[in-house]
């Protein structure tokens, strides 16, 4: 990764999060009662998201792997750029105490971390929807490069039904697994 690059990386991430810092009135946002992280670990595509400043070099095959390391997650997030090059970025989660794991607090840049919470959980874990209290950020995940209409449409639904704009949510093209 080019210092110039990592540099824009940290500048969008710190942005994010700090926006994730910032008291807003807004109404509740519920999640899932439980997430079981032994399912939820593993590798997950982006399928759409938000569009945020954090993610703009991002153009294809955003992925993120997830992986236990003791009490804590340890977050690898990887995309193509429009020059074709592999862009990744690590990070940690925390889970949030008395939660039921379904909210976490994501760090790229240490001190600093970002809500990120499980909105939604399709059937055997194929599907998540993920976001964070002021809906300024939003992802659908899927375990596969593609999900299907059908479960597409349930996670907007209920993004829709938290609060989102679910016409805000842009498709993310999947071309190819990074690993």
């Amino acid at each position: 990764m080019t210092p110039r690059l990592r540099t824009r990386l940290a500048c969008g991430a710190l942005l994010a999060l700090l926006a994730g810092c910032t008291w807003a009135p807004t109404l509740p946002l519920p999640t899932v009662a439980s997430v079981d992280l032994g399912r939820y670990t593993g590798a997950w595509y982006e399928v759409a998201s938000l569009p945020n400043r954090f993610q703009k070099q991002c153009v294809a095959d955003t992925q993120a792997r997830y992986r236990q390391t003791g009490a804590d997650i340890e977050v690898v997030n990887r995309c193509r750029t429009a020059d074709g090059k592999v862009e990744d970025i690590t990070g940690i989660a925390k889970v949030v105490p008395d939660s039921g794991n379904a909210k976490l607090r994501v760090s790229f840049f240490r001190p600093f971390y970002g809500d990120y919470w499980v909105l939604a959980l399709g059937p055997d874990y194929r599907w998540v929807l993920v976001g964070e209290p002021t809906r300024q950020f939003g992802w659908v995940l899927s375990r596969t490069p593609a999900l299907a209409p059908a479960d597409l449409d349930t996670a907007l639904a209920r993004a829709e039904a938290l609060g989102y704009a679910r016409t805000a949510f842009k498709a993310t093209p999947q071309t190819q697994a990074l690993d």
